[in-house]
């Protein structure tokens, strides 16, 4: 076997395992994202307007940054 086939053997194996890693890796996400998704519907179930809380953690944010800057 030559050097170029065996780095093209090591480009492909590679390519292998990543292509392995990144599809649990979005089986990963999507369970992330239903437990996201249930979440915020019981939130809204339970009466919270979650743009408002949004809105409140943003208007934090901005002011914990002026304040870090003065």
């Amino acid at each position: 076997m030559t050097n170029k086939e065996e780095q093209i053997g090591i480009h492909k194996g590679a390519l292998s395992v990543l292509v392995m890693e990144q599809q649990e890796f979005m089986k990963l996400l999507q369970i992330v994202q239903q437990q996201i998704d249930a979440h915020v519907k019981a939130l809204k179930e339970l009466g919270v307007d979650l743009q408002e809380e949004a809105k409140k953690a943003q208007d934090k944010s901005k002011d914990d940054l002026h304040e870090r800057l003065k």
